[in-house]
C-alpha cells in the first residue's frame, strides 16, 4: 500500500500539480496585494500570472520534467521559448477569464478561481505534450 502511495506521488502530473501549487502562491499572492491596492482586476492577474511563470519554469524544469529538459544551447532555447509561449496562452486565458467575469459582475477572486483551472489544464497539456516531450535533446 506505501509503495503503491509513493508511486502515485511520484507520477508527473501530481509533481506538476505541486510545482503549479509553488507558482500559483506567487501568483495569488500578487494577484490579492494588487487587489488591494485598487489595481484593476485584469491588470492584477495579468501581472501575478506573468511573475508565477518564472517560479513555474523553476520548478518544472527541476522537479517534473527533469528526465526531458533539453541540454545547455539550441534546444534548451528551443524549450524554454516554448515554455514562454505556453504561459503566454495560459497568461492571455487568464487575463480574458477575469476581465470578462469582472466586467459582469463576478467577483474577481471567483473569476480567478475558474482561469486558475482552466488555464492548469491548458498548460499542463501543452507542456507534457509539446514543451517538455521526450527528444533526442532531453538530459
Amino acid at each position: 500500500m506505501v509503495t503503491r502511495v509513493l508511486r502515485i506521488a511520484d507520477t508527473r502530473l501530481v509533481r506538476y500539480g505541486l510545482a503549479s501549487v509553488g507558482a500559483l502562491a506567487v501568483d495569488l499572492g500578487a494577484f490579492l496585494a494588487l487587489l488591494a491596492l485598487a489595481v484593476p482586476a485584469a491588470a492584477a492577474g495579468a501581472f501575478g500570472y506573468a511573475i508565477g511563470i518564472a517560479a513555474h519554469w523553476l520548478l518544472s524544469s527541476r522537479a517534473v520534467f527533469a528526465d526531458t529538459v533539453a541540454e545547455r544551447g539550441q534546444a534548451r532555447n528551443r524549450q524554454k521559448a516554448l515554455f514562454v509561449l505556453s504561459a503566454l496562452v495560459g497568461l492571455a486565458l487568464t487575463t480574458m477569464i477575469v476581465g470578462v467575469a469582472t466586467f459582469a459582475g463576478i467577483d474577481p477572486r471567483l473569476a480567478k478561481l475558474a482561469a486558475i483551472v482552466i488555464s492548469f489544464a491548458v498548460t499542463w497539456m501543452l507542456r507534457n505534450k509539446v514543451v517538455f516531450r521526450a527528444s533526442e535533446g532531453a538530459a
